[in-house]
């Protein structure tokens, strides 16, 4: 008996929303733009700065990762950016003042062997013209005078290129490591960075899924909530009623729960694949009849703000 009577209020139940909608009122949803934050690099939570119900603006710290890795690797990246500025500085400088000063040096003594040598084969020159001197001690001063002068063009030379740095070659190659040297420490210091868990728009947060000491990984959603100001009203209706629902038009919708009339306008109407999707209670429909989602955004957004998710909202067309 209890069950026949729990069958006849459904039926009775069913025919008043069948009646209302032939009134031409429908009741759809309140919704708001979901968002949820995940981790990119994996990591134990280190610190949680947020609880669920709160709202956040854009840019705010929700979380910090520990991630040691990141920090040995970081050290690692310093040390060679390091490295590799030194030597391309060595490259490109070429040698030091102490080893400019002993190659000045050097030329000096090899400057003072090589005029001497230039004036002793000029002496010679004329005592082989007279005979005073064999051609055999000519020919020795003349071997040291080549010597002297091939010693001296020689330390030049290595004075030049060492005032100058390193070959271009030897530089370029240095240039190569070092800016490596720096993509690898900009890799390992975003990588850092990726431990602070930012907040990408201002939101609500609705869900932690992690606490502290858990470990994320890569892609794994740590916070699930709303986009704050992206409050809106959806509803399914047949396509036999779309001559009623125009995209830019305004409409008054009705929160059922605190009576309050909202105008907004119709932004998207788009085919339903998925019975799943509907969004309106007991829609009167054909069975042949395709059904079609309708978006309203609220034309005051800040009517809509303290409207809460999922609540019954009513249209009339």
């Amino acid at each position: 008996m209890k069950r026949i009577i729990t069958l006849l209020a459904i039926a009775i139940l069913l025919v008043g929303c069948k009646k209302n909608i032939n009134e031409g009122q429908i009741q759809g949803k309140i919704e708001n733009e979901q968002i949820a934050v995940v981790s990119k690099i994996p990591g134990k939570i280190l610190k949680i700065f947020v609880k669920e119900g709160d709202l956040v603006k854009k840019g705010d710290t929700l979380a910090i990762l520990d991630v040691p890795e990141v920090s040995a690797k970081l050290s690692q990246a310093e040390g060679a950016v390091t490295s590799a500025k030194a030597q391309y500085s060595m490259a490109v400088k070429g040698a030091t003042d102490n080893q400019i000063k002993q190659l000045e040096a050097k030329k000096q003594g090899l400057s003072e062997q090589y005029q001497f040598a230039q004036k002793s084969i000029k002496r010679l020159n004329n005592m082989i013209k007279d005979s005073l001197v064999s051609q055999q001690t000519y020919d020795e001063a003349f071997a040291k005078y080549e010597g002297a002068q091939a010693q001296y063009n020689a330390v030049i030379a290595e004075l030049d290129e060492a005032k100058r740095g390193g070959r271009i070659e030897q530089q370029t190659m240095a240039l190569g490591q070092k800016d490596r040297a720096y993509g690898a420490l900009q890799e390992v210091e975003t990588a850092d960075k990726e431990r602070f868990v930012i907040a990408p728009q201002a939101m609500s947060i609705e869900t932690i899924t992690l606490n502290i000491g858990e470990l994320a990984l890569p892609g794994y959603t740590l916070f699930n909530g709303y986009i704050s100001n992206s409050t809106y009203f959806r509803f399914t209706i047949p396509e036999s009623q779309l001559d009623k629902i125009k995209k830019g038009k305004e409409m008054t919708v009705q929160v059922l729960y605190n009576k309050k009339n909202i105008k907004g306008i119709v932004t998207i109407i788009k085919q339903l694949g998925a019975y799943g999707n509907i969004a309106t209670a007991y829609p009167d429909f054909e069975m042949q009849e395709s059904l079609y989602e309708i978006k309203i955004v609220p034309s005051n957004t800040k009517e809509a703000n303290d409207l809460i998710t999922k609540a019954t909202v009513t249209l009339k067309l």
